[in-house]
């Protein structure tokens, strides 16, 4: 576990946020420098006794949803991955394995998991964290538009320009694979993931990313697969694990065409 943890003014800055009690926004930062990797937190009321809080604290930042509750006694810090980005190097994977398989990340945000639960057993889960937190929302919501269910994720995480990631879903994966059948669709994303990271200027909006993967996949194809790697090409600045330089040869070359016509001779494109 590290021992620096980040808070994101996008969550400590906002209403909902500042207009909790001292006490229990001091409990919220206490218990994200004391959280793992993956933002569970294995004794939160030991951590409230500690710096003189109380329990209604607690019942207050689950009932505003900063923090989802387990029948463990385990907490997660529902902005986690909006607060913190971890390089894959310094990494270390929660030991709380039950409980993250409960959970959906939704826009770097942690909520349960209620997909493929019977409806008499999610109206429990519901029942039983309202009790807790005295208040009748939903806090089990997982996608942010009404009536639309979230896609099933992938274990890949995309970051993002704002810090959150993009978690990629299957379906995606399935329609890129027939779209580009010689690439190894899973293999290349993580190989983006890595690309980004290493290259933090070059990182995507949420708008941008997929336009960003499917840039990437076709020129992959285009190479002839996954295994077949090619070296950037230095003498024209294109690299050909960056989709976007594309953009900037081909302008390069009209640029050229259209310096070397000659007056009222059209460019040989289209």
């Amino acid at each position: 576990m590290a021992n620096r943890r980040m808070f994101s003014l996008d969550v400590v800055d906002t209403d909902k946020f500042l207009d909790m009690p001292v006490s229990a926004q001091a409990l919220y930062f206490h218990l994200g420098m004391r959280a793992d990797d993956d933002g569970f937190v294995s004794s939160p009321r030991k951590i409230t006794s500690l710096i003189g809080s109380n329990a209604d604290d607690l019942k207050i930042l689950v009932s505003k949803q900063f923090i989802i509750p387990f029948d463990s006694g385990v907490i997660v810090i529902a902005d986690w991955k909006v607060n913190n980005y971890l390089r894959s190097d310094r990494y270390k994977g929660t030991r709380y394995i039950g409980e993250m398989e409960q959970l959906r990340c939704c826009d770097g945000i942690y909520s349960m998991d209620t997909v493929g639960i019977p409806v008499a057993d999610q109206m429990e889960t519901q029942i039983r964290i309202g009790k807790e937190s005295k208040v009748k929302d939903n806090v089990n919501t997982i996608c942010l538009e009404p009536d639309k269910s979230a896609p099933s994720q992938s274990d890949i995480s995309l970051p993002l320009v704002d810090k959150t990631f993009y978690n990629v879903p299957f379906d995606k994966i399935a329609i890129w694979k027939d779209a580009y059948p010689v690439v190894d669709v899973e293999q290349e994303l993580r190989r983006m993931t890595s690309w980004l990271d290493s290259n933090p200027t070059k990182k995507k909006t949420r708008r941008g990313i997929e336009r960003f993967i499917n840039n990437w996949l076709a020129r992959t194809q285009d190479k002839g697969g996954s295994s077949s790697q090619r070296e950037v090409n230095q003498s024209s600045g294109f690299n050909s694990y960056d989709p976007d330089g594309g953009f900037e040869r081909i302008k390069r070359i009209v640029d050229s065409e259209r310096g070397n016509r000659k007056p009222g001779e059209n460019l040989p494109f289209g």
